[in-house]
């Protein structure tokens, strides 16, 4: 009986979602001009094309035939709009940013995965928690930080070099790159380690909850998109776990299990912690991250704000657990890329030695401001991050009828030069990081090589004429606006301090292996052809002597 109702409501849920995407066909009609690759099929337009795990082609392909606006075709004939025209992501980004909000769908799916934080939030409320946060993002506390980043990448060290301590060895990096990532963020952002990167330690809970996150939503992306909303607002929270409970589909169950797992343990986390903030700062420096980290200081901060400013449980409660996404996959991602390039690259890969030894020469560990100003470890992760940002894409939904300028016309489907598009009200926009960070009219024609020398040398006029709205030189990575990523800097700075150690201590360098990066929600490698499906980076690796 339980089983028929819910199949019912499932039932009643995907016809709400047909007749929803028919009206939203409807209205977005005036897109049909805007140039776009045709779709392949009438119910799933180039969805299969366009959220592929083996996509890049394909977004090289529209993006170097249509222009810098691409109609996406998506389900039943609803128009969708693919953008990395520079003036257009402005507008999008920045000067009408209160129109261009996170989709409905993400922001239900962020509220309801990771509770009411700033990936989680709108309006108001965002803005009253970036405003909060923001100075845990100070100079002055990366400064404290950095001490735990090296703390971390030590442990990291040695456990490679106990690896290889008999010569060189085929090390899997992506998972230790994983591990690194979560206890970086663990200690520094929740003062709680996770994992003491030992070679056979205890796997925690949580890590392994956090690391199936991404993947699991990403198998789970169609359906959230179109009947994750109707759902969300059916009968009392309650009431809707007993729908996911009861629907026999187990990537959903799967996801249950994740978030129950993140949620129980960072309850358990704020609990500790409140007790400790409770009882003194002496027992506060005990805990891991000796009270420095960002959610020790950012309760701190809460327990002294106005009424007005200060953040519920339940949103202290969802920054845990948002700074935990936000920080893992992406830096783990990142880290794993520069590796892998550096294998390959052992040119720029000993050139970067060279400037780690001469750096630290007398052993001591650099100053913050001498690490951030190692010109060629710094020009290696910009051009890894333009040229392979961890997420290619986001999106944003039109909250109102409104008009995008365009800094390049296009061409309509009817032969019209369109130097603006009319953007109907529930539009979804897909960002296209991706293709602006690699858009020849702005970095040149040499825009998709990896050149880390492009950041030594001046970078063309046409990069700082395009006037691109992103927070971080020039690129789309971190994006712009209000939502930009907060902890940018953050990440930056724990990826520097991991790699040089690692550079000084070890060579990296390809295996007969063939690496594939997977177009997920955060980009991951996996080995071609193996029946291992995980995510996987196998290297091989020798210790540096000197």
């Amino acid at each position: 009986m339980l089983l028929l109702a819910a199949q019912a409501l499932a039932g009643s849920l995907v016809c709400w979602g047909l007749w929803r995407l028919y009206k939203s066909r409807s209205a977005n009609s005036s897109l049909n001009n805007i140039p776009g690759p045709p779709a392949k099929s009438i119910w799933t337009g180039s969805f299969a094309d366009f959220y592929n795990i083996d996509g890049w082609a394909y977004h090289a392909h529209i993006s170097k035939t249509y222009g810098s606006v691409i109609k996406i075709k998506a389900l039943i004939g609803e128009n969708q709009l693919y953008i990395f025209d520079p003036k257009a992501l402005h507008y999008i980004l920045v000067k009408e940013q209160h129109i261009f909000e996170e989709s409905p769908f993400v922001i239900t799916s962020n509220n309801l995965i990771f509770g009411p934080g700033l990936l989680g939030t709108l309006g108001d409320q965002h803005r009253k928690q970036r405003k909060m946060l923001n100075p845990v993002f100070s100079m002055a506390h990366m400064r404290e930080m950095l001490l735990t980043f090296y703390d971390v990448s030590y442990k990291l060290r040695d456990a490679i070099e106990n690896k290889v301590k008999d010569g060189p060895q085929e090390v899997e990096l992506m998972s230790w790159m994983t591990r690194t990532a979560l206890e970086l963020i663990g200690q520094s952002g929740l003062g709680f380690s996770f994992d003491s990167l030992t070679e056979n330690s205890a796997q925690h809970p949580y890590s392994k909850a956090a690391k199936q996150l991404v993947p699991s939503l990403f198998k789970l992306n169609m359906l959230s998109a179109y009947l994750l909303l109707p759902l969300s607002k059916v009968g009392t929270p309650k009431f809707r776990r007993w729908i996911v409970d009861t629907i026999p589909h187990s990537n959903l169950h799967e996801l249950r299990d994740i978030v129950d797992v993140i949620y129980n343990t960072s309850i358990d986390i704020f609990e500790g912690k409140k007790k400790a903030l409770d009882d003194g700062d002496e027992d506060l420096a005990n805990q891991v991250g000796r009270g420095k980290d960002i959610m020790s200081i950012l309760m701190r901060a809460n327990m002294t704000a106005s009424k007005e400013d200060s953040l519920t449980r339940e949103e202290l409660l969802g920054q845990m657990t948002t700074l935990i996404f936000a920080a893992m996959d992406t830096t783990s991602s990142a880290l794993s890329r520069i590796l892998y390039l550096l294998s390959l690259n052992q040119d720029v890969q000993e050139k970067l030695r060279n400037e780690i030894a001469e750096a630290r020469e007398g052993g001591a560990d650099l100053s913050y401001d001498d690490l951030v100003s190692l010109p060629y470890l710094d020009a290696i992760c910009r051009e890894t991050m333009r040229l392979h940002a961890p997420v290619p894409i986001v999106n944003r939904t039109a909250q109102a009828d409104t008009v995008l300028p365009l800094s390049t016309p296009i061409r309509g489907v009817d032969g019209r030069e369109l130097r603006e598009i009319a953007i109907p009200k529930g539009t979804l926009v897909n960002i296209g990081i991706l293709a602006s960070n690699r858009n020849p009219e702005i970095w040149g024609p040499d825009a998709d090589e990896w050149k880390p020398e492009r950041w030594i040398n001046p970078l063309p006029e046409s990069v700082a004429a395009a006037h691109l709205p992103g927070i971080y030189s020039h690129l789309m990575t971190f994006i712009g606006g209000s939502r930009a990523c907060i902890g940018f800097k953050f990440s930056q700075l724990e990826m520097k301090a991991v790699l040089l150690l690692l550079i000084e201590s070890f060579r990296f360098h390809p295996t007969k292996d063939k690496i594939f990066w997977q177009m997920t929600g955060v980009t991951t490698p996996v080995v071609v052809g193996s029946s291992n499906k995980a995510p996987q980076l196998p290297l091989l690796v020798e210790k540096v002597v000197r």
